[in-house]
């Protein structure tokens, strides 16, 4: 069985989402900070790659997203920054 080059990108983005989130859950739970730091440091690598391969499905037409209203944004915008203050 061979498997499209849609279906392997597509495999890749979900591991990858699979990965951040363990990765999130075990810089939670870690005790001692050298190995949170170092859980951390490797959950921002496969945010990283995660980003590339939803950038390469992006570019070929694999995961398509429309283009949101300017209002939108700014209301998103706008309730996230509240949050950070």
């Amino acid at each position: 069985m061979e498997f499209s080059e849609k279906e392997i990108l597509a495999d890749a983005l979900e591991a990858e989402k699979q990965a951040t989130t363990y990765y999130n859950t075990f810089s939670n739970e870690c005790v001692h900070n050298s190995v949170r730091d170092a859980i951390l440091k490797c959950l921002d690598e496969e945010h990283d790659i995660q980003q590339s391969v939803f950038e390469e499905m992006h570019a070929r037409g694999y995961y398509p997203t429309p283009a949101a209203e300017v209002s939108k944004v700014d209301q998103v915008k706008q309730k996230f920054s509240q949050c950070v203050k």
